[in-house]
């Protein structure tokens, strides 16, 4: 079983932005691989289904990105799911916008999200990095991550080809395919 977690924030008021590219990811995965609708639980939304022949659940923690650890650790306990099966999909200011790179294990570079997923199971699991690069005017690193995509017509590419190419991760295998097919996609 797999776990693939978008990382976010609740509320209206976040969606389309920067730092909830994850969400919105998991939210385009469970379409176009036809998951069951998310289940709202106290501090997370769930969602199962199948990636070719994985199962998988999705997750997006509830619980405002600084605790995103808590609503993962206890999937991840509860179903009892290896590391290596674990994904989770979140943003990158330290990578140009629109760059997608992904890794196994490292630092947090500073994301409040993943401090708190690595507080709670460690941080031996596979990322998606997703690259929103940094403000160009004299705004904040928070505010700008807060702010609405400027180009949602490139987000939207890169999301498309995360969401069809998401089984590559599954397979370390096809990390390769991954690595020279996203690459060359990135260049639009």
């Amino acid at each position: 079983m797999y776990l693939i977690v978008g990382l976010g924030n609740p509320g209206s008021q976040y969606e389309v932005t920067y730092h909830n590219v994850g969400f919105t990811v998991v939210n385009e995965i469970s379409k176009y691989w036809g998951f069951q609708n998310f289940s709202k639980k106290s501090d997370y939304l769930i969602a199962s289904g199948m990636i070719h022949s994985h199962k998988v659940l999705l997750l997006k923690p509830y619980s405002f990105m600084n605790n995103s650890g808590i609503p993962v650790a206890k999937i991840s306990n509860f179903y009892k799911i290896l590391h290596n099966n674990i994904i989770v999909i979140h943003d990158d200011a330290d990578l140009p916008i629109g760059k997608i790179k992904v890794k196994k294990g490292g630092s947090s570079a500073g994301h409040n999200g993943i401090k708190s997923i690595d507080s709670f199971i460690g941080n031996d699991y596979w990322r998606i990095r997703f690259g929103i690069g940094r403000p160009e005017d004299n705004r904040s690193l928070s505010h700008y991550v807060l702010s609405k995509f400027e180009n949602p017509n490139k987000i939207a590419h890169l999301v498309e080809t995360i969401v069809q190419n998401i089984h590559l991760v599954m397979n370390e295998s096809g990390l390769i395919i991954w690595d020279s097919f996203i690459n060359k996609q990135q260049d639009i």
